[in-house]
């Protein structure tokens, strides 16, 4: 019993620290950096580790109760989605702030511009230029994004949709270390599956923590800095644009993904 209560603490503590990953805590960034309640930015923590756990639990009880063998490229593919996730991440980050700062500049007969407004749709945001005279109001914001947001903006699922893939796709590059740390350290295949959930409540819970710590801290700043949120949106996409490229050319490169002698070891 109390071999079985030491697998759960543990379990649940080292979720709680996995939580904390630098590739973690980046790509929940670059998305709490555009909420402003602490309730959503807590449901994205808990969608991101439901994702996460969901892989973490698949690929892990396939290995552990099959003995389920992942070759080097296929190891290393799944680490390098992580890279390419948070490359996608940072870039949509950064084009957010881009389109939330260009203003529209009209032509010198209605050149009457007093202002600018930002707008947010869901995690959307967007410019809009504004002048007090009928021929100086500018409005021009069409993309794919603003048309999928205008049609499932209101839907729950669709604004948790994000969190819960990146979940997934950071549950598959860390799946078969969990699994394989589990099978040096427990014999019992059904002692081994419930660490596995044990540490994907862990890691829901940490990754909470860890969110609404973020939005609190913009909410703090905000306040008294009008656009902090807004410049801290753009390091959030600065700093996962270079953290992807630099996994994804560890892996591919460093790693020998894309070479005929791939290198991989679970970690």
């Amino acid at each position: 019993m109390i071999s079985f209560l030491s697998i759960i603490a543990v379990g649940f503590f080292l979720g709680m620290r996995h939580a904390t990953d630098p590739d973690h805590v980046i790509a929940v960034t670059t998305i709490v950096s555009r909420q402003r309640k602490l309730l959503k930015a807590a449901l994205t923590g808990i969608v991101w580790g439901i994702g996460h756990t969901l892989t973490i639990f698949l690929v892990g009880s396939a290995i552990i109760l099959f003995d389920v063998v992942i070759p080097a490229r296929i190891g290393l593919s799944m680490e390098f989605s992580v890279g390419l996730m948070l490359i996608v991440l940072g870039a949509m980050n950064i084009a957010a702030f881009m389109r939330t700062t260009r203003a529209v500049v009209p032509s010198t007969e209605a050149s009457e511009v007093v202002h600018s407004h930002a707008h947010i749709h869901g995690d959307y945001i967007h410019s809009h230029a504004h002048g007090h005279a009928p021929e100086a109001h500018a409005h021009s914001h069409q993309t794919p994004l603003t048309w999928l947001d205008r049609i499932f903006g209101r839907i729950g699922l669709y604004q948790q949709l994000r969190p819960l893939i990146i979940g997934i796709v950071h549950g598959l590059a860390g799946s078969a270390a969990v699994a394989l740390l589990i099978l040096t350290t427990i014999r019992n295949p059904r002692w081994a599956m419930v660490y596995l959930l044990v540490f994907g409540a862990g890691t829901v819970g940490g990754m909470m923590l860890i969110t609404m710590s973020i939005a609190s801290a913009f909410n703090f700043f905000g306040r008294r800095h009008q656009n902090f949120s807004h410049w801290l949106g753009l390091a959030s996409g600065l700093v996962s644009l270079a953290f992807g490229l630099l996994l994804a050319y560890q892996i591919g490169f460093a790693n020998g993904l894309f070479s005929s002698h791939p290198q991989w070891t679970p970690h």
